[in-house]
């Protein structure tokens, strides 16, 4: 389990399609604290350590995992917001989150608003349901408030989100390209809401 409070970028030093998917990232973490098999959020998918050095880490990716998360996000080169699991006694300071990837969403718009970023990020119909004003989400590990939802024709919706200069600073929304993609993650109680009320109307 996570909170969705990022505590280091760490960058992917190395990118090698075996059976699946092993990454090398460079991180900023004491990684003699750091077990073999512990789990580390990338970027709001929950990865197991399997290999570690003194400023890295090593994941294993499985084709599922990697057709699920943000196209491109696994690249060489490419920056990733890092959270260790949670330990008992540690501080709850965003939400409980799973590390895993609900859906794709992809941003709409990015402007600026007083001292903070307003972004506009379209997530799929699966989730619409699970979006609400003032509720949480989950961006590419981050947590996050939901400002604003709007219910696009096709059945996407369009959620709003304000980014305070300090989450900037410290995760990898400081890069905002065109179209750019996130993972999603919604909150754990509008998961389990979803799956109940499915049941109850019959749709499966």
């Amino acid at each position: 389990m996570f909170t969705g409070i990022i505590t280091d970028i760490g960058t992917i030093r190395s990118h090698e399609q075996r059976g699946d998917l092993r990454l090398v990232i460079g991180c900023g973490y004491a990684m003699d604290s750091v077990a073999i098999g512990a789990s580390i959020a990338c970027s709001g998918a929950c990865l197991t350590v399997v290999d570690k050095g003194d400023d890295w880490f090593a994941v294993d990716l499985s084709a599922e995992t990697v057709s699920r998360t943000a196209p491109g996000l696994w690249q060489q080169g490419g920056r990733l917001n890092l959270e260790r699991a949670l330990k008992v006694g540690d501080e709850l300071g965003g939400h409980i989150v799973t590390g895993h990837v609900d859906a794709v969403g992809h941003l709409v718009s990015a402007q600026s608003e007083g001292d903070s970023i307003r972004l506009v990020i379209r997530a799929p119909q699966a989730l619409a349901a699970a979006l609400a004003a003032k509720g949480s989400i989950t961006l590419d590990g981050i947590s996050l408030t939901v400002n604003s939802v709007e219910d696009q024709p096709d059945g996407s919706v369009d959620f709003g989100l304000n980014i305070i200069p300090h989450t900037t600073a410290a995760t990898t929304l400081d890069r905002l390209e065109d179209g750019r993609a996130f993972n999603l993650e919604i909150d754990v109680l509008a998961r389990y809401l979803d799956r109940m009320q499915a049941l109850r109307s019959g749709v499966m």
